[in-house]
């Protein structure tokens, strides 16, 4: 099997950065709360690399086809959208979320941040299943960037 780095790579920070923000919650709960800034801040990091990663590769390289039977393409492309509406959704309640920690705004950061780590961990799992449909249960189909597509109809 050969692997593409950079959704491995990119994949690898996404995993990451829940795993912190498990180990994060985990501290609060204690009250270990320098700790746990510190490591969701590090989950943060993990994430907007993996941001960083897919971001780019979707630029300039271009995002892959789901390459599987095409009798189900439309339940990956169903779950893909699901992902992305978690990814998207989880991004924002987790910028929400650290501002208001680091605004000292406790009451509303504790109200949230346990909805915005339930959705990132379902963005993590969906976007491991993801991965491991496009790469590793089947073979990746065509990859065309943003660039080639808009240039070359």
């Amino acid at each position: 099997m050969n692997l593409p780095i950079l959704p491995t790579i990119s994949t690898f920070f996404i995993v990451l950065s829940a795993v912190l923000i498990a180990i994060g919650w985990i501290l609060i709960k204690q009250r270990k709360i320098e700790a746990h800034k510190k490591v969701m801040i590090a989950g943060a990091i993990a994430a907007l690399t993996f941001f960083i990663i897919y971001a780019s590769r979707t630029i300039f390289i271009g995002n892959t086809a789901f390459g599987g039977p095409d009798e189900l393409k439309k339940y990956y492309t169903t779950f893909l959208v699901f992902h992305i509406i978690l990814a998207t959704s989880g991004g924002v309640f987790g910028l929400v979320t650290l501002w208001l920690g680091f605004k000292e705004n406790y009451k509303k950061h504790r109200k949230i941040g346990p909805v915005t780590s339930i959705i990132w961990f379902f963005t993590a799992i969906t976007g491991v299943i993801v991965y491991l449909l496009l790469y590793v249960f089947y073979e990746g189909g065509v990859t065309t960037s943003v660039f080639k597509a808009i240039l070359n109809p």
